[in-house]
């Protein structure tokens, strides 16, 4: 037992896990900065709400970045490596865009100003797709939890630095000089890419773009059980995300204020989630992938059905705290074990393809699975709308059965028919 602890410390400590947080603070970081911090300048210069709205449309790549995922999978720069070569540019590009973001008029000239806004996310999600390639690569299979739960973790600092300290900053200087501030946010990125070795290059990497496009699906669709995967990546978190796109006006709804929804939802919250990542990355080290993606999964649905309980009862700050506590740590849980297990299944000769396929397939239930939730809790009430979204968990778990039984070894890249 004491060998087995000090090797989970050991793992913690290390290297790897330190980049792991590192860059995933870099791909939080540039999010939020053409969402909640670009509409909120925009708004302070008297732009019409209809182009605000639009502006939205910039954050296409972070949908499409599997596009032209093959592409970095594919070739290799001549410094730094083929991983770390595209992730230095990428965070150079990354860095001089969010400045000059910075210096648009959203008055003045508001499409050179979405033209920044557009090169942001597009390199942002460049970043990302090398950064998720760098982390599969360079973490063993049983360090893919941890790893995966302090990226996330990283990221979401880096989310909240972007829009929380971005918009504290712009009441007391220009949002210029906090667009240059944030850019200079990059740095720690930009150094650990340099002095991070990179990872072993394997075998078999694409030498034509056909190979690094037609491949990596070819490869995986030969595995038994990949349909079943799919499904399961679309199933397993929708539950979670249906009740989350209503949790705000069902607040406001049974009676609690802005303050206390920002006090207790917002801020608590916010350290419970991160808590929860990090809690289940170092579960993952002793449960493993398989099992905890069957561990968490139930406390996902049981934390939701919680909103039930709350919707029941009405009014109680000591209630919605303990509501909000269960589910941001199931959630965070759960988050990890899922980012873990994506991970997991990429092939490394094409990590960036893969990794970018299915995360773009993960956000599909984000917007069409939340698209009906208004009119459901609408007709139904709040309490059965979240029995309903802890009972739509069922069908995912289920899914679990078909390739990630409970004494089952984790899915990994090479089981293919």
């Amino acid at each position: 037992m004491s060998d087995t602890r000090h090797s989970i410390i050991n793992v913690i400590i290390s290297r790897r896990m330190l980049v792991a947080f590192v860059m995933g603070f870099s791909c939080g970081l540039p999010l939020l900065l053409t969402l909640s911090v670009l509409q909120a300048w925009m708004k302070d210069e008297g732009v019409d709400l209809t182009i605000i709205g639009m502006m939205a449309l910039v954050g296409l790549p972070y949908t499409l970045k599997f596009l032209w995922a093959p592409f970095l999978d594919r070739f290799t720069l001549t410094f730094l490596g083929r991983r770390r070569g595209w992730m230095l540019v990428a965070q150079i590009a990354l860095t001089v865009s969010i400045a000059s973001l910075g210096q648009s008029d959203p008055v003045q000239n508001p499409w050179l100003l979405a033209f920044a806004a557009f090169l942001v996310t597009f390199f942002s999600a460049s970043q990302d797709i090398v950064v998720d390639a760098y982390r599969r690569e360079d973490l063993s299979d049983e360090e893919l939890g941890l790893g995966s739960s302090l990226y996330i973790n990283g990221y979401r600092l880096g989310m909240l630095l972007a829009s929380g300290g971005g918009l504290i900053m712009a009441d007391y200087m220009d949002f210029s000089m906090v667009y240059l501030i944030l850019a200079g946010c990059m740095l720690p990125g930009l150094m650990t890419t340099l002095l991070t070795p990179e990872p072993e290059t394997p075998a078999g990497t694409p030498r034509t773009m056909r190979e690094a496009v037609i491949d990596p699906l070819v490869e995986y669709f030969s595995r038994k059980g990949a349909l079943w995967i799919l499904a399961f990546i679309l199933l397993y978190k929708v539950g979670d995300t249906m009740a989350s796109a209503m949790t705000t006006p069902f607040y406001l709804d049974i009676g609690f204020s802005k303050s206390e929804i920002g006090a207790v939802v917002k801020l608590f919250g916010f350290w419970a989630t991160i808590a929860g990542g990090l809690a289940g990355g170092i579960m993952m080290l002793r449960l493993g992938i398989n099992r905890s993606l069957w561990v968490f999964g139930f406390l996902q649905a049981a934390s939701t059905a919680g909103f039930a309980l709350l919707a029941n009862v009405g009014y109680s700050i000591p209630l919605l705290s303990s509501v909000i506590a269960f589910e941001n740590l199931s959630s965070g849980m759960g988050t990890a074990a899922y980012a873990a297990f994506m991970a997991s299944i990429t092939n490394k000769k094409f990590t960036a393809t893969q990794y970018a396929l299915l995360t773009s397939l993960m956000g599909i239930p984000r917007v069409l699975a939340s698209a009906p939730t208004g009119f459901l809790a609408k007709n139904v009430g709040w309490e059965a709308f979240f029995i309903s979204c802890a009972l739509i968990a069922i069908p995912g778990m289920l899914l679990l059965l078909k390739f990630a039984p409970w004494n089952s070894e984790p899915v990994v890249e090479a089981e293919a028919i």
